[in-house]
């Protein structure tokens, strides 16, 4: 099964006309990319697009011998010219399975959002799904057939994947492709970075995708460490790295604290922007979660949260209690977490806040909290595959 992406962009393609933002600003040249359309095996294409026969003709191939056109979601915006002798484009109801005379079977798959998403099998078994943007399949379980290569909206609905990966309509041999890419959608080389972390990947208009090859995908790092100030987006951008896990672990180490309702409000605004099905758990005992080997992807957040919890824990701010044996102790603590961080065989994600930036602090136990951090930052850095510095909502990747 060959699939021919004919355009890669969103319904309104990339840039959008007259949006003066910076992303369209930047997609120019290779960076431009039409409304997303595919054509799968010269037999069926899947959304018609403004100027889909000329894509064709771009990426040398004909659409002649087109059996079938399908609409994926709703058409704002003037009606789109059907070139002469194509089938009239249609969009099929959902669950509604049909048959080509070529041998092609094609299946409707129902959305969360409007929409309709395509499931395509070859005559010789090979399986591509295709969702249209904005869109997540609905009614998923755990019987799903993996498919050979899956298009779809990765940035806009990571959790997509997620979905497919729980149902296992996603394997480590899916290739999984992102379309509809919007001026949401980050310019490379962040894209690829982005779409790595997925396990996913971005190619240009008029790439030939061939069902069942093998496209390596650089593997998602086991253990991520992301440092940055205060409000950089560290928080968001490593929420945003496990995404597209079906399953995940949020180790929260802040704890409650009565009667600050500050810090309740900045609690509750974490939880309603974690997908639903992730878990949460608040501890500093972060050991035991890094030696457990059966687990979900861990997200770690933060460390400067628990390395407060170890100074409070060992009386450390004192400056008499510091010298008397609790720097020893609390050293003790972060050698054996940055060994716990190295030798775990789970998927790890932490956030720690960047420090020594700032003015020098006036007191003894602030210049100690900040040194420490430092070398807790440091020690996990250097056991770490993947160190990302977030500035302004910026990754900046470190290593």
């Amino acid at each position: 099964m060959e699939a021919t992406l004919l355009g890669t962009a969103g319904p309104e393609g990339l840039p959008i006309p007259d949006c003066p933002c910076a992303a369209c600003a930047l997609a120019v040249g290779a960076g431009a990319r039409a409304p997303s359309s595919v054509l799968v095996d010269a037999v069926v294409l899947l959304d018609l697009t403004p100027g889909v026969a000329m894509a064709a003709a771009r990426a040398g191939r004909s659409l002649g011998g087109l059996r079938l056109v399908l609409l994926s979601h709703p058409h704002d915006g003037p009606a789109v010219e059907i070139p002469a002798g194509l089938p009239a484009p249609a969009r099929v109801p959902d669950g509604q399975r049909l048959t080509l005379i070529t041998g092609h079977k094609v299946l409707a798959v129902a959305m969360d959002a409007p929409g309709t998403g395509y499931a395509v099998e070859s005559p010789d078994g090979l399986r591509l799904l295709y969702l249209p943007p904005g869109g997540a399949p609905a009614g998923l379980d755990d019987t799903e057939e993996p498919y050979d290569l899956v298009l779809l909206d990765v940035i806009g609905r990571p959790d997509a994947l997620a979905r497919l990966r729980a149902a296992g309509a996603v394997t480590a041999t899916t290739d999984v492709v992102a379309v509809h890419l919007g001026h949401q959608a980050p310019p490379e080389p962040e894209l690829s970075r982005r779409l790595a972390a997925y396990g996913a990947r971005a190619v240009p208009d008029g790439t030939a995708l061939v069902a069942g090859d093998y496209h390596a995908v650089p593997d998602v790092p086991r253990r991520t460490l992301l440092l940055g100030g205060a409000r950089s987006g560290k928080s968001v951008e490593a929420e945003r790295r496990l995404a597209a896990s079906p399953d995940v672990l949020y180790v929260a180490t802040g704890g409650t604290r009565d009667g600050d309702t500050d810090w309740a409000d900045r609690v509750a605004r974490h939880r309603e922007r974690r997908p639903a099905g992730w878990r949460t758990l608040e501890t500093c005992d972060l050991v035991p979660l890094l030696a457990d080997t059966t687990g979900p992807p861990l997200l770690i957040d933060c460390l400067a949260l628990w390395l407060t919890d170890v100074l409070d824990t060992e009386s450390a701010w004192d400056d008499d209690v510091w010298h008397g044996g609790a720097a020893h102790r609390v050293r003790a603590r972060v050698d054996e977490l940055a060994d716990a961080w190295r030798a775990t065989r789970r998927t790890a994600v932490a956030v720690t806040n960047e420090v020594g930036s700032g003015v020098v602090p006036a007191t003894s136990a602030g210049r100690r909290f900040r040194d420490e951090l430092g070398r807790l930052n440091a020690a996990m850095a250097a056991e770490s595959e993947h160190v990302l510095l977030v500035v302004a909502g910026v990754p900046l990747t470190l290593r």
